[in-house]
């Protein structure tokens, strides 16, 4: 969520923002005309009602010195125009909170303001290089796509999952379903004992104030599942992001606890509202899948270069998988709605002859931690400041399956194991049909 000082102090910054995540001109400048207005009508009652509470408390004491010179018309006119003013207080308290909420609400649907270096862009087609890792080899001809290769090999079924649960679910057995455990287990154990993140086991349902947090509510709350809890609900988490990140909610770090970094391997459950007929084949886009997770919480001084750090952690994994990769700067029309900087890290399926996304690494600023309420002390422990919040894929453990499947087949449809996973598969070397 955004300062509304800063927008306050610094309108035509907000506008020109908004009109470079795509917003129509018109439209933005409204918005931030509405929003101001919304504060200052606000900020006008709050006044108010401070003046009305001073005079309530001036006129109690006059009331007492009416009653002890003996001046009890005047005492008793006071005792009527305190009366008043507790009645106008009383309601302009619940006004004061109806005010603060649509300022809020409004608030909330606001996305975060992009850093300046974020280069300006529509869509996917204006995000920019940041650079490329490894070689594309030549396509052979007999190259498959991932489901191809699994369901040849027995051990990728789609019919039977949409059987038990419908589409965009994947039932996968055997050597595949053993070598998607043997990914997670490597990506946690390279992040704890090499990168410096603590594995965290969260909760895999989350309240409201929670996804509210971490900015999935309200805009995507389209994209989320959610179930029925005591006389309210539970949301599945889309991603370990949500539980993560709000283990600082409501807290005030100390300054030398930073940076934390936290890591998870959680199942993630998305409905993929607004994905009809993309990516119908294959695992690329479920409502079910795992990933590896990784948050860090600094300060503002640090954020940055914590997140060129998260960058080149995620980066890591594809590294040591030996997998070709190139990683994008994001341009401000297609970053996400908390994001200030996004690094999207895209994996090479040669099976669709393409670049797809495996890792997004985000750095968000306060903009979190305004709706969390979470801060840390400054340096001096004289005053508390808003954290700062970044996260990323450390990778999509699915995602990493499919990648390894497509650029580790081989022309009998076997499929080789990575070296760095072959302890994790028992020294397995390759994975064949039965």
């Amino acid at each position: 969520m955004l300062d509304i000082k800063w927008i306050r102090d610094n309108p035509k910054a907000l506008v020109e923002a908004l009109v470079k995540r795509s917003w129509p001109a018109g439209e933005a400048q409204s918005t931030v005309d509405d929003l101001i207005a919304r504060d200052e009508a606000r900020r006008e009652h709050v006044t108010e009602l401070q003046t009305k509470q001073e005079r309530r408390n001036a006129a109690s004491k006059e009331i007492g010195n009416a009653m002890r010179s003996g001046d009890a018309a005047l005492a008793e006119k006071l005792k009527a125009e305190v009366g008043d003013i507790k009645t106008f207080i009383q309601n302009g308290e619940a006004r004061e909170r109806e005010l603060d909420k649509a300022l809020t609400d409004a608030l909330a649907v606001l996305p975060n303001v992009p850093l300046d270096d974020v280069p300006v862009g529509k869509d996917e087609h204006d995000n920019v290089v940041k650079h490329i890792v490894g070689k594309v080899p030549m396509r052979p001809n007999w190259v498959k796509e991932h489901f191809e290769v699994g369901e040849a090999l027995g051990m990728m079924d789609f019919e039977r999952a949409a059987k038990l649960s419908g589409s965009r679910f994947t039932v996968l057995k055997s050597g595949l379903a053993r070598m998607e455990r043997a990914i997670g287990q490597f990506m946690l154990d390279l992040h704890t004992t090499e990168h410096g993140y603590e594995e965290v086991i969260p909760p895999l349902m989350v309240r409201d104030e929670m996804l509210f947090g971490t900015n999935q509510l309200p805009k995507f709350e389209e994209d989320l599942f959610f179930t029925p809890h005591g006389e309210g609900r539970l949301g599945l988490i889309p991603t370990a992001e949500v539980p993560l990140t709000n283990l600082v909610r409501e807290e005030i770090t100390a300054h030398e606890k930073l940076p934390l970094r936290f890591t998870a391997l959680t199942p993630c459950f998305r409905s993929e509202a607004g994905s009809a007929g993309r990516d119908t084949r294959g695992m690329l886009r479920q409502h079910q899948f795992y990933k590896v997770e990784l948050v860090s919480i600094t300060d503002q001084e640090s954020s940055l270069a914590e997140h060129e750090r998260m960058t080149e952690c995620a980066e890591e994994v594809l590294k040591r998988l030996e997998l070709p990769f190139r990683t994008m700067v994001l341009c401000t029309g297609d970053m996400g709605f908390g994001a200030r900087k996004t690094y999207d890290i895209e994996v090479w399926l040669p099976g669709q002859n393409a670049y797809r996304e495996i890792s997004s690494c985000s750095v968000c600023g306060d903009f979190q931690a305004r709706r969390m309420d979470a801060r840390y002390k400054d340096k001096d422990g004289k005053g508390n400041r808003f954290v700062h919040t970044l996260n990323g894929s450390g990778t999509a453990v699915g995602r990493a399956l499919i990648a390894v499947v497509e650029n580790y087949q081989n022309e009998d449809g076997s499929v080789t194991i990575p070296e760095v996973l072959r302890p994790y598969m028992g020294g397995l070397a390759k994975i064949e049909a039965k």
